[in-house]
């Protein structure tokens, strides 16, 4: 591990760069002195950037980050914007020689991803995208025992993001537009969930899903569904929905030897997770979550990346696969469209499905006693 301080833009300071901000000024090194700093602030709001920067200490503020660029003394670009220009600010920042720290979705489609994995590849930086629920002891465990074989194969699982979001919501012009969010719940909030599943289960093989408008005036899905296989055998069911008042995170994978469950909201620590064994299994006391818990979150993940970028290393299992959950959310936009089942190699053959998610949504009439 080096001893360089890791210097940091934040680019768009809406709700979740205050979450970036604190995991910067969190990260110390070994001695526990501070081992990054934001230096500067970028938002077309000089308002905006202001209150951010006098609220976290930063003496810097842009109104772009082309501005930022220019005058310097940055490692590391956070962008914190809307989806729709978080393509051409990553790749801006990979070609000024900055790493990248992207939430997400990371783009509007697999082509800007492509993209934007392409620039990181090209110019020697590193591409982190912000998923921040494959962090935590618990699933980092939970990931180790499914990899080691300890609780036998995973058969069949249940991945749900039931969340709720009113029409006030989508009164954010860019919200709810297949041009400026790129796709509806499924992109922006059920990726998480996803991406975890993802995480604790491996490589995907085939996605057949449907996307639906029941309630909210937008032209993307409020609610989708989809069957998920995955190349161990495993089949999930994946439901994501914005018209759920009861919100839950959740998912369950029934292996041979046990089920395992989290339940959680917006994040997760060992209190949402168990492992219940099948039947006349005893349970080894492996199986038991570490006595020192750390929670999900952008914290942990911070470490991860900028621990990976001061020693030089690839970057952990925690923001490794930038493109793993964008593919599976796009295998869903592409079923939906073409009706049929989805796969890694069919879902990069059309040049269509390639640059765009948007696809057909059903819409359901209210019956006519409803």
């Amino acid at each position: 591990m080096t001893d360089t301080l890791q210097r940091a833009v934040i680019v768009g300071t809406g709700a979740i760069a205050h979450a970036h901000a604190h995991a910067i000024q969190a990260y110390v090194d070994a001695d526990g002195a501070p081992a990054a700093r934001i230096v500067a602030v970028v938002d077309t709001s000089a308002e905006r950037a202001t209150a951010f920067a006098e609220q976290w200490g930063v003496a810097a503020t842009f109104d772009s980050l082309e501005a930022a660029l220019a005058v310097g003394g940055i490692d590391v670009a956070h962008i914190c914007t809307p989806p729709g220009v978080h393509a051409d600010q990553t790749i801006l920042a990979l070609e000024a020689g900055l790493d990248v720290v992207v939430e997400k979705p990371p783009a509007l489609s697999l082509e800007q991803l492509d993209a934007m994995t392409d620039a990181a590849e090209r110019t020697g930086r590193t591409l982190a995208v912000v998923f921040q629920q494959r962090t935590g002891t618990a699933a980092a465990h939970v990931r180790g025992l499914l990899d080691s074989g300890a609780l036998g194969r995973p058969l069949v699982a249940n991945c749900q993001t039931l969340w709720y979001r009113d029409p006030a919501y989508f009164e954010v012009p860019w919200r709810g537009k297949w041009a400026t969010e790129g796709g509806g719940p499924t992109l922006g909030h059920g990726i998480h969930q996803i991406d975890l599943l993802a995480y604790l289960l491996g490589a995907w093989s085939s996605v057949q899903g449907q996307l639906w408008r029941l309630a909210r005036d937008v032209e993307t899905e409020d609610v989708s569904t989809a069957v998920v296989t995955f190349e161990s055998g495993a089949v999930a069911s994946v439901v994501t929905s914005l018209l759920s008042p009861r919100e839950t995170s959740s998912i369950r994978i029934d292996t041979e030897l046990a089920t395992i469950t989290v339940d959680h909201l917006y994040g997760h620590g060992h209190e949402h997770w168990s492992i219940t064994p099948a039947p006349g299994v005893d349970v080894p006391d492996s199986w038991a979550l570490p006595a020192v818990e750390e929670p999900s979150g952008h914290d942990p993940l911070v470490r991860d990346i900028y621990d990976a970028l001061r020693s030089g290393a690839p970057l952990p299992s925690t923001a490794a696969d930038p493109s793993r959950s964008f593919e599976i959310v796009a295998a869903v936009y592409a079923s939906a469209a073409s009706g049929s089942v989805v796969t890694p190699a069919t879902l990069r053959l059309d040049p269509s499905r390639r640059g765009s998610l948007e696809a057909p949504v059903q819409v359901l009439a209210p019956s006519a006693d409803g």
